[in-house]
């Protein structure tokens, strides 16, 4: 492709991503095509000869588009929000055309001291300490390990890197924490067997006491306690992990704390919400996701740690092939890690921030939680549904409980979240509290007015009717 046919290309696309921003939802929200359709359009086989891009394009509208569930719908309201905004995707755009693979500083000193710089806005956005320093990461997931990595390290003095583990090492948690906990405990061996989960209380938020007799229970048996994972804002429910006595604990006993705040550490930019963070000084490393919340699209989390010099010698090595005779004075993001090679995610990042405005992302913030209040009261009103959870943020859990036996409600509710669904105009997702199936509505999408959410409820309370209509 010349630079003229790329010029074309380049522009016709920048059109097309304007109209889809615009017109998402005239899409259903989530893709209707059946396992395998995708496949059978596509030949098993690549091309042995340049085809053109006008034929390309074609593809993508005809076969590509129908399988893609739309998560810009301003109708999505399942598992957590994946953002994008125009601002991000043009920095997306720029970071792309760079071809930017910072690993070191000399590779591209702007994207490391922008990251450096960045991360720091977003430490004070958030009221991390000072002195607290952060680096963009994938996904909170590999936040996650990178943390469960450096508590191994801290607690053994750095001696599982040299030589493997010599005995078990403890790692402990809600109940109700995300599944990439129970990954990342797997991946950077300390067992399966080895994670302990913590009782929960009534607003399924993590019992202090719990984790304290359970880290004593193991110290009584030989066991070395190393790590702790609290949650702010849990996927199934947005429970809120109490983090001051957390931290407290993990203090007493000289254990790593990591706060996973993926989805719900963007609301805590707003005054009214910095309480989920109250104690979170105490914490060693902390996580949230841009890519949720805060407008950037997919991939960017921002990892943070009390001390890094613990975080990099887990990870730093220093073949002859990288060093270069700068490092003593410079960060190297591939030390702080699992990747060597590093996309540059700071730049939209950056454009966001500067685009929105700490001002502008609050507004956006305070709109979806009113939506999800909006919401929740509204079911509140209808004696035929049951809030399962409080709304701390923009999550609202609830169920269609209309005086049906305990016993038929799980499927009652598994159909309608399938009824819903069905319709296209909003997508849903579900989880289980305490056993009951219990139906998931996240308001956090860029473009989701209250008209939307009205529409939401009178979907729900329209199938909920004809499904108890129904018997």
């Amino acid at each position: 492709m010349d630079r003229e046919k790329f010029r074309k290309y380049g522009y016709q696309l920048i059109d097309w991503v304007a109209d889809y921003l615009e017109t998402v939802e005239k899409h259903p929200v989530k893709s209707t095509v059946q396992p395998g359709e995708i496949k059978a359009k596509l030949p098993p086989s690549p091309p042995h000869h340049p085809e053109e891009m006008d034929r390309i394009l074609d593809d993508f509208e005809k076969i590509i588009l129908p399988g893609i569930t739309h998560w810009e719908h301003p109708g999505w309201f399942a598992y957590f929000p994946a953002n994008n905004s125009p601002a991000s995707i043009l920095g997306e755009l720029l970071s792309a055309g760079l071809g930017t693979q910072g690993m070191v500083w000399q590779t591209s000193p702007a994207a490391t001291e922008l990251e450096e710089v960045v991360m720091d806005w977003l430490r004070q956005m958030i009221g991390l300490p000072e002195g607290w320093a952060g680096v963009i990461q994938d996904t909170a997931s590999t936040a996650t390990l990178c943390a469960l990595l450096a508590a191994r390290e801290k607690i053994t003095g750095f001696k599982v890197n040299e030589a493997g583990f010599d005995s078990p090492l403890r790692v402990y948690a809600s109940r109700e924490a995300h599944s990439s906990v129970e990954k990342g405990v797997k991946i950077a061996g300390f067992g399966r067997k080895n994670l302990v989960y913590i009782p929960a209380d009534d607003e399924l938020a993590m019992i202090p006491g719990e984790l304290e007799q359970a880290i004593e229970k193991d110290l009584g048996n030989g066991l070395q306690p190393a790590c702790v994972i609290a949650t702010v804002g849990t996927t199934s429910s947005g429970a809120v992990d109490p983090l001051k006595p957390i931290g407290e604990i993990c203090q007493k006993y000289g254990l790593w704390l990591h706060v996973d705040a993926a989805y719900a550490g963007t609301a805590t930019i707003l005054p009214e919400k910095r309480w989920a963070l109250d104690g979170a000084e105490l914490a060693d490393s902390l996580v949230f996701n841009p890519h949720k919340w805060m407008l950037t699209n997919f991939d960017c989390s921002a990892f943070f740690v009390k001390d890094p010099q613990v975080l990099t010698r887990t990870f730093e090595i220093h073949p002859e092939y990288l060093k270069t005779g700068v490092d003593a004075v410079v960060k190297n993001f591939r030390d702080w890690g699992i990747q060597l090679g590093r996309r540059f995610r700071a730049l939209k990042l950056w454009f966001v921030l500067r685009n929105y405005g700490v001002e502008g992302i609050k507004k956006i913030i305070r709109r979806h939680i009113h939506l999800a209040e909006l919401f929740r009261d509204e079911l509140q009103q209808d004696g035929r549904f049951e809030i399962m959870a409080p709304v701390y943020f923009s999550l609202v859990c609830f169920r269609l409980k209309a005086g049906r036996p305990e016993e038929e409600l799980n499927e009652l509710n598994r159909r309608l979240l399938e009824e819903v669904n069905s319709t296209g105009r909003l997508f849903m997702t579900h989880t289980t509290l305490n056993g009951k199936y219990t139906l998931r509505l996240v308001v956090g999408q860029r473009t989701t007015e209250e008209r939307h959410v009205r529409q939401a409820l009178e979907i729900i309370k329209q199938k909920a009717s004809e499904l108890l209509a129904s018997g």
